[in-house]
């Protein structure tokens, strides 16, 4: 191996970039897609709102646990890291097997299809055309992070801008166009069951906070930086997400909410005319392109690290002049693209996608935050520049509502409503534990 493929990762980015590129992987198009169903789970205008904020104070749970796991383990493996530190190399490999075969991979092919989607809308392609738009994507981006990891965080730092502000921008037409709609009558009594449906969506429409992890390694000072990125990044999203909502009910009311299929272009429509819905598509298309570039720039840092401890030469590789894993994101990429032309298969790919993920993805996150409490009494030793404070209530909470959420993932998956892409995510982990054995004896001969 040459020197200039020996490296490890230079430690380049700020709390800024950090911050923008967890704002960027959260902000994708669940706020464009969620409110209606949240809408028609709670009976009046204040627990539309209150569900939002509880939804910014489960990430920012979520955010304390991981700022400690990445500050005292700092890796470009993130969770494959911690989990293996706190079960074992079993268990790490098989989160490295679900990462790259079904969790990022399909969330990268989940969102490249919503880029499809939009992109469609202002020139359709025909059939296939949210895939081939998709995986256009896909290739455009896949390039922009193999030029390095200078020309990957510019371009996300300018794309989180453009979509924050374009956020900031819809709330604002709400707010001015806005008609005053008098708060809708209460719709009945509060359901639990109800709106607990309600917070699954929204936390998953909070979901990506978790990548910050695999940045840990390629901050300048991970000790200080990675619980300012978390709560930066997490204040930030949840006050772009309460504004958004506050003005969708400013414009359309709870009731034009619930009655609204695509609630941004209704307020963008109410402005604008026909050309909102052209304006609101080119919005979705930019949040969408932030999330594929940073979630392959975060992505790829799993195959380095997984490169390195099975000793795999080409995966392992760190481009010196890049300061990237370029070998790794082009095997992520492969991967996505396959998945692309399987989610092509179903009458909507992004659905599908979600599907596929959901249920492998809250399980491994379940079982890093009960990892938190696995290392806190085997590593007590451990340098610790961070503490997630109240523990262990808060790791309690944390778990509490990620088995919560395996919990809706698998109930939805076993509906009648659903189509089969769930139970293919499941198989694929599945597949995985024999692999996971096969590795561990190879380590031990």
């Amino acid at each position: 191996m040459t020197t200039q493929n020996s490296g490890a990762p230079r430690a380049t980015l700020s709390v800024t970039d950090g911050a923008l590129m967890m704002v960027g992987v959260i902000i994708g198009i669940g706020i464009f897609k969620t409110p209606q169903i949240v809408a028609f789970n709670v009976p009046n205008d204040f627990w539309f709102i209150a569900a939002w904020v509880l939804g910014g104070v489960g990430t920012l749970i979520g955010a304390l646990v991981y700022a400690e796991l990445a500050a005292a383990y700092p890796s470009t493996g993130g969770e494959y890291h911690f989990l293996t530190r706190a079960y074992g190399q079993r268990v790490g490999f098989l989160f490295a097997w679900a990462r790259t075969t079904v969790i990022q991979t399909g969330a990268i092919a989940a969102i490249c299809f919503v880029l499809g989607d939009y992109a469609q809308q202002i020139y359709s392609l025909g059939t296939h055309g949210s895939a081939i738009y998709g995986a256009a994507g896909l290739f455009i981006f896949t390039l922009v992070n193999l030029a390095g990891t200078y020309q990957s965080k510019t371009a996300q730092n300018v794309l989180t801008v453009l979509e924050s502000c374009a956020l900031a921008a819809i709330a604002l037409v709400g707010f001015m166009y806005g008609g005053g709609v008098a708060p809708a009558a209460s719709g009945g009594d509060l359901s639990v069951g109800a709106f607990g449906l309600a917070m699954v969506l929204i936390l998953l429409t909070y979901g990506g906070w978790n990548e910050a992890a695999y940045i840990s390694a390629d901050l300048k000072n991970v000790k200080r930086d990675m619980i300012r990125i978390l709560l930066i990044g997490t204040a930030v999203v949840t006050v772009l997400y309460v504004l958004i909502n506050l003005a969708y009910l400013n414009v359309l009311g709870l009731d034009g909410i619930r009655k609204s299929d695509a609630v941004a272009a209704s307020v963008m429509r109410a402005a604008f005319g026909a050309s909102g819905a052209i304006i609101l598509s080119v919005i979705v298309i930019c949040a969408a392109a932030s999330t594929i570039n940073a979630s392959i720039f975060t992505g790829a840092r799993l195959y380095h690290a997984l490169g390195q401890d099975l000793a795999l030469e080409r995966l392992r590789i760190w481009n010196v002049e890049g300061n990237n894993p370029r070998n790794a994101i082009i095997v992520q990429s492969v991967i996505a693209f396959v998945l692309i032309v399987f989610g092509a298969m179903s009458q909507d790919g992004f659905l599908g996608m979600v599907l596929y993920t959901s249920p492998v993805f809250w399980f491994f996150i379940l079982l890093t935050g009960l990892g938190l409490m696995v290392l806190r009494q085997t590593d007590p030793d451990r340098e610790r520049p961070f503490r997630v404070p109240l523990y262990p209530i808060t790791p309690i909470l944390f778990c509490l509502m990620c088995g919560y959420l395996l919990y809706s993932s698998l109930a939805y998956a076993a509906s009648k409503d659903a189509n089969i892409f769930g139970w293919v995510g499941v198989g694929v982990l599945l597949l995985g534990v024999p692999l996971a054995f096969l590795v561990q004896r190879r380590r031990t001969t």
